[in-house]
This record gives C-alpha cells, structure tokens and sequence, in this order.
C-alpha cells in the first residue's frame, strides 16, 4: 500500500496482488530471458550417450512440477514412444520426490524410455534446449514461468497445463498445447499431437521465438521497468 507503482509479470499476478492494493497503481512487465546468454556449447547428445530424438522437461524433481504426471503419460505412450524412436529426458534438482520418481520409473517398467539427469550444469540444460523435439512441463502451479521462454528461444513448443499463470506465457494452439491439470491421458495426446505432427511443432517453437524476441526478453523488461521508473520520478 505505500509503493507507489508496482510491476506485475501478467495478469494473474496483478490480480493476486491487487488483493493487497488498488490495482491502478499495478503495471504489467513481462517475464524476460537473456538471450544472449541462451546458446548451445557442448554437444548434448554425445555427452549422455543419447542416440533417440528426444522430448525435454527441465524442473525440480517435486510434484508442483507435475514429473509424477508426466511418468503416467509416458507410460500410456510406451508403443507410440518406441515407434517414433524418441525417450524422454528430465532434467532437474531434487525437491524431495526423487526417490518416488525413480520408484515410479521403476514400478512403470519405463526405465528404457526415460533418461534423467540430475543436478545438471546450466551449460548442459541451455545445450538440451537446443537439441529437444519440444518442452513437456506438466506443472501443478507457476507464477510467471521462464522454462517455456527458454525454450521458445530455441524455436521449440512447449505443451504445459492451463492454470494459474501458465496460459499468459504458453498460449493454447499458437505457441504450444495446454493440457488440464491432473489428466495424465490429455497429456499423453498432446505429446502424441506434436510428435505426429512436426509442421504444427515447428510452427508452434517458431511463435514462441517471435514472443521471446520480440517482449520476453530482458532487453524489453529493462526498458520496460526503466519506463515505469521515469514515470514514478516525474509524479
């Protein structure tokens, strides 16, 4: 109540923190990445001995990220999975659910089609973008993401869920496919979608390109909260 503006990543935090305060003093900045920071520099495949094409999903190991949900889907893709040559690669930290996530590796007979790779170097995770198919981020609840922009960076489609801030950065058929929460079989067929589907895949990574090149990026955040600076000197 005593700021005098305040900056928003999108709508959904505007109207959570509009809550707390009058919302005209709320201004949207959206989330930007570096994108000069965002280049492949290692061979990603020839490091971890990947020789599949390979679908891509970097979070912690925890259940908001929704892994366990992306488990259940791969395991209703086992066939369509092999019959494309494609494997899974989860990239990530552990946030207590490792343990459960390899248990249901195991317990789903899996192990063949997933790769996970823990406490990755940032190298290597920027270098998996590059070389993905596309971002599988199946995630329970996010504020104002940057994964799917790091992706977008890189041309590739990113399918997520349709909650909380998610839909203000993935938008439904334009820039990936957003899936319900909790529906591992909605998931499963949007996975299925884009790899059947490469034009639509690859239309989807090149919009996700536009985006970042052109709003969500840290040059535009920064002229944009210098905007928002000048504004607050001048009242």
């Amino acid at each position: 109540k005593q700021a005098a503006r305040i900056s928003a990543g999108n709508d959904y935090e505007k109207k959570i923190i509009s809550g707390f305060c009058n919302d005209s003093k709320i201004s949207i900045i959206k989330n930007g990445v570096n994108l000069e920071t965002l280049k492949a520099t290692i061979n990603f495949k020839q490091k971890y001995n990947i020789k599949n094409s390979y679908i891509l999903f970097v979070g912690r190991f925890h259940t908001v990220k929704g892994v366990d949900i992306l488990l259940k889907s791969i395991n209703l893709l086992k066939d369509d999975i092999i019959s494309h040559n494609t494997k899974f690669i989860i990239m990530g930290v552990d946030f207590g659910f490792e343990s459960q996530m390899f248990a249901m590796i195991d317990e789903l007979k899996i192990q063949n089609l997933v790769k996970v790779i823990k406490n990755p170097p940032r190298e290597d995770v920027i270098s998996a973008y590059a070389e993905s198919e596309f971002l599988v981020l199946p995630s329970r609840w996010e504020l104002s993401p940057l994964t799917p922009l790091e992706g977008f960076a890189f041309k590739k489609a990113v399918i997520s869920t349709n909650v909380h801030g998610i839909p203000y950065t993935v938008t439904h058929n334009e820039n990936g496919l957003l899936v319900d929460l909790e529906d591992p079989i909605g998931l499963a067929n949007a996975i299925l979608e884009l790899l059947q589907n490469k034009e639509k895949c690859k239309k989807f990574g090149l919009a996700g390109y536009n985006l970042v090149q052109s709003i969500c990026n840290s040059k535009q955040m920064a002229v944009n909260t210098l905007k928002l600076y000048q504004e607050v000197i001048k009242q």
